[in-house]
This record gives C-alpha cells, structure tokens and sequence, in this order.
C-alpha cells in the first residue's frame, strides 16, 4: 500500500484596510439602480453587499444588504425589498453572480409593475466602492497547533479577508483556510470549513467556530 505524505506549507497571515471611493453615480428610483448595478464596477457590488459585515462585525448575523435597505425603506418598495433581502450571498462564488441576481429581481419586478417612482434628491442612493489594501501580518502558521493560536489573536480584519475576501474578490475556489486544510491533507477539516456559512455567524463568534473544528477535526 503507498503512504502519501503531505509536507505541510506555511500559512501565512494576512490582513486589509479598505479605502472607500465615491463613484460620482446615483438613483432616484428603480430604473436609474438598475442601471448602476449594471455598471458599477464589481468593488461597489461586493462594498453594497457586504458593508455591514465588515463595520458590524459584533452584531448579529445575516445583516442587510444596502440595495434592499434602499429599496424597501427609501422608495418603500415592500415586496421587493424583501426580495432583495431574502437573497442569500453564501450561494454564490463570484461577485458578478450577485450582481446578476440583483439585476435579475429587479428587472422582472419591472416588468410587472410599471411605475417608476422617484426619492427627493437628499435621499437618493449613491455608488460607491472600496479599494482594498492588503497586508502581511506577523503571523506564521506551519502546523495547526500553531494556526489555532494565531487564529485566536489576529485581527477582525484578517479574519475577514482570508474567509470572505478571498473567495469573492480575489476569485478563488474556496476561503484560505479551507484551501490550506486541504493542501496539508486534512480533507475532512476542510470540507468542514468548506461548508460553514460564515454568513451565519458575527465575526467573532466565527473565529470561535474556527478553532473548534480545528481542535475537533485535526490530529497534531
């Protein structure tokens, strides 16, 4: 019988601040949102759909997301609002997936109801976007005793881009961690983290999750 052994890499631990960009683009009323979600690049899609969790990542889970705040609350568009609200970010791998759910809403609400009423100008929404700026950290990890350490002290914003940041804005398959378990050949903890909804969870009761699979699921 072959033995394979998996030489375990590093994990390196990195971090982000983002820069918050006004996009000079507006609406008024359904049409014009519409359109901007159409257009505005993928940044402003993924800051309007996941803005909540960055800046409120102690309160409760599943925060809204600003085109359905907007809608329901500002043009009181009740039933599709809830629409807007009720979709579920986790299901989806790229952000130009999540714009053409919102696009697709939108656009057959549309075309069931015609009317198109417009906000007053100081209430209309406005695009904007994020750059992110990443970071090294000091943190190594080469075994996961040590990952499970580090986890417990690195920042809400590390925490944040390895497991959000990296799978939608970067384009990868699977979070950072998830990916690492399985290069080192820790399959079933990988598909654990791999299947974690980190929408269900606040910031820090996620990092909580983190270290028990790990200290579940892992032999060192």
């Amino acid at each position: 019988m072959l033995n394979i052994i998996f030489i375990m890499e590093p994990f390196l631990f990195y971090t982000r601040f983002n820069q918050t960009i006004l996009l000079g683009k507006k609406a008024r009323d359904l049409k014009e949102l519409l359109a901007g979600i159409k257009t505005v690049p993928g940044s402003s899609i993924y800051h309007h759909t996941h803005r909540f969790l960055q800046q409120y990542q102690y309160l409760v889970p599943e925060p809204p997301n600003d085109f359905a705040y907007w809608v329901n609350n500002v043009l009181n568009e009740k039933l599709l609002g809830e629409k807007l609200f009720s979709i579920n970010i986790i299901q989806f791998h790229w952000i130009e997936e999540i714009r053409k759910k919102f696009v697709e809403i939108i656009e057959q609400h549309l075309l069931k109801d015609a009317r198109n009423v417009q906000c007053p100008e100081d209430e209309a929404f406005y695009f904007v976007s994020s750059k992110s700026f990443i970071l090294k950290t000091p943190y190594v990890a080469n075994n996961l005793s040590e990952f499970k350490d580090i986890v417990k002290k690195i920042s809400a914003d590390s925490l944040y881009f390895h497991i959000f940041e990296a799978r939608l804005r970067l384009k990868k398959e699977d979070n950072d961690f998830s990916l690492w378990f399985r290069d080192a050949g820790y399959a079933q903890l990988a598909n654990k983290m791999a299947n974690l909804d980190p929408y269900a969870y606040t910031l820090e009761s996620l990092r909580g999750k983190i270290i028990s699979l790990v200290e579940k699921y892992a032999k060192y």
